[in-house]
């Protein structure tokens, strides 16, 4: 049966994520329904909501990811599952009560910028996929059950800490054209993110110690090429089994 709750979790994230895909890019691409179309709604109802869907999402998202809660309310060998699909719920719920803001931010007039933009929003979602099998896909999304937490350093992680949020940040932040609601969900989730990866490393660094220090000076958080982390008692690895 675990095999089972597995896979269908599995299978509803991976639905999930390609309408998210679809949702954020706009109407016609992949889905019908897009991030600025719906229903109209007061500016200021418009992002209450929106908000309150972002605040679900995060704190769904930080509560069950810490280790008290983890020990304390689920079975090891489907937590990760337990969490996926709790993930899962809130985005869709996220998809389904977004309420749009469809004035024009910014929109990119050249072909070749529009081109260039869409680019980098499949480049961003190419690294968030590819960054999930840096430390094993199947464990990172319940299909496998976890096994020791250790460092460990594949290619992405040499780069950055974070490679799967970094996919995210170009995701969400590199289309050609955004609106007001989009704006609201790019800097809530780059504001979620920022501030989620400081308790990931804390959590990080009191499972595995010390020799992480090395590792938050040597790699950024986000950006290659920039600096590491200068004090490690306020950082710590991404990296974990």
């Amino acid at each position: 049966m675990q095999r089972i709750y597995r896979t269908v979790v599995y299978a509803a994230f991976l639905a999930n994520l390609a309408y998210t895909i679809g949702f954020l890019a706009g109407p016609g691409v992949l889905v019908p329904k897009g991030i600025d179309d719906g229903p109209p709604a007061p500016a200021g109802l418009a992002v209450l909501v929106d908000g309150a869907l972002l605040a679900v999402f995060a704190v769904q998202h930080s509560v069950m990811a810490r280790p008290w809660f983890k020990r304390r309310f689920t079975k090891p060998s489907i937590e990760r599952s337990t969490y996926v699909l709790a993930s899962t719920a809130a985005v869709t719920l996220l998809l389904w009560q977004w309420r749009p803001l469809p004035q024009v931010v910014w929109s990119a007039g050249p072909g070749w910028a529009r081109a260039l933009l869409w680019t980098l929003y499949g480049a961003g979602w190419l690294i968030v996929a590819v960054s999930t099998f840096g430390l094993g896909h199947r464990e990172l999304f319940g299909l496998r059950a976890p096994g020791r937490a250790e460092l460990r350093e594949p290619w992405q992680y040499r780069l950055v800490r974070h490679p799967i949020m970094t996919g995210f940040l170009v995701a969400f932040w590199a289309v050609p054209h955004m609106s007001v609601g989009r704006l609201v969900f790019a800097v809530a989730a780059t504001g979620y993110i920022v501030v989620g990866t400081r308790f990931e490393e804390h959590d990080l660094r009191e499972q595995l110690g010390a020799p992480y220090a090395d590792y938050a000076r040597r790699v950024p958080r986000f950006i290659p090429g920039t600096k590491g982390g200068r004090r490690w008692r306020r950082d710590s690895s991404s990296i974990s089994a």
